[in-house]
């Protein structure tokens, strides 16, 4: 069967996706890390997620769509999703997906001529190939399905995909009619967060606060997902802000330092983390449950840039226990 240009019937195909599904799922895996780590490098806000399509939705879509070659037509094998704040990180997502994968193709129905006098899905889909190094039988690379949205548009997406894609049943005209003029709701929910950042943007201090947490969030969750206090990470980035000089080539700063000390952030984190014996005990360590720490690892691991954290942290009210509790997790003094 590998090897043959003969279309695979509709039973082969899933029988040959049962067998494959552990490594595109790797594959899949492998490709989030990947754009994680590259969003991080140009400090673009967003989450990621990838799955393999569930075994019984393969064969779902295979009959429903009634495929001539289902292997070879359904491309959304895996599925990744990149979902960014507002619109206008839209546009540097996807440029990111173009460097750092190899495109296929993409679907970018966003202004499409003609059609706006339409509401309608704003489509935005990136065919690619996954990293990791996983291949099918014929040394081929798996690829995946890209879908860049908003947060506005992915809760419309998730809702409207309930209620209007049910097998069998078609909802009333006056049912599909109203979900579609939420999109309008959508755009307009849109817009004004664009506006609210780049009306923000012209703050500097504010700018430079809101920029350097989002890159240490953006990391810090491909080691934990625990939720944190975000009123904590405004005092104390305030602070950090202080200690640098360049906010936007600090992303990049930041993530290499990252990935020099994974390992050891990761045991960090693993013995003084939210989750950790230590912090559920007695409470201290607090900032390691925040992703301002990453900063302040990077910070502590430099002479000069550990003395400017120990000036901004005395000239602020925020607690020295805090600060000399991370420098013992580092294992350095101030």
């Amino acid at each position: 069967m590998a090897g043959s240009a003969v279309p695979l019937s509709a039973d082969e195909a899933f029988q040959r996706y049962q067998h494959e599904r552990p490594r595109i799922e790797k594959a899949a895996e492998a490709t989030k890390a990947h754009l994680e780590h590259h969003t991080a490098l140009r400090g673009i806000a967003c989450e990621v997620t990838a799955r393999a399509k569930e075994v019984s939705s393969f064969n779902t879509k295979m009959y429903r769509k009634g495929y001539t070659d289902p292997w070879k037509e359904i491309t959304d094998k895996a599925g990744v999703r990149v979902i960014v704040p507002h619109r206008g990180l839209l546009d540097p997502a996807l440029e990111m997906i173009k460097d750092c994968l190899d495109v296929r193709w993409v679907e970018d129905d966003r202004d499409t001529p003609g059609d706006e006098d339409r509401l309608r899905y704003p489509r935005l889909h990136v065919q690619a190939v996954m990293v990791g190094g996983e291949e099918d039988p014929d040394g081929n690379p798996y690829d995946c399905e890209i879908q860049l949205r908003t947060e506005a548009v992915d809760l419309w997406s998730r809702m409207s995909h309930k209620l209007l894609y049910k097998p069998g049943v078609t909802p009333p005209p006056d049912v599909r009619r109203s979900l579609y003029r939420l999109i309008a709701l959508v755009e307009l929910f849109d817009l004004e967060v664009e506006r609210g950042v780049e009306a923000m943007a012209q703050h500097p201090d504010l700018a430079r606060s809101n920029h350097l947490l989002n890159t240490a969030e953006q990391i810090y969750r491909t080691f934990t997902d625990h939720p944190y206090s975000t009123d904590l990470s405004h005092e104390v980035i305030d602070t950090l802000s202080q200690t640098i000089d360049d906010t936007t080539a600090y992303s990049e700063q930041l993530t290499q330092f990252t990935e020099r000390f994974r390992e050891r952030l990761e045991r960090a984190y693993t013995e003084y983390g939210p989750t950790s014996a230590l912090f559920l005990k007695h409470g201290r360590y607090l900032l390691a449950s925040q992703p301002e720490s990453l900063i302040i690892f990077e910070r502590l691991s430099q002479i000069r840039s550990r003395f400017d954290l120990h000036i901004a942290w005395k000239n602020s009210e925020l607690p020295d226990s805090m600060i000399t509790d991370m420098a013992q997790i580092w294992g350095v003094a101030l």
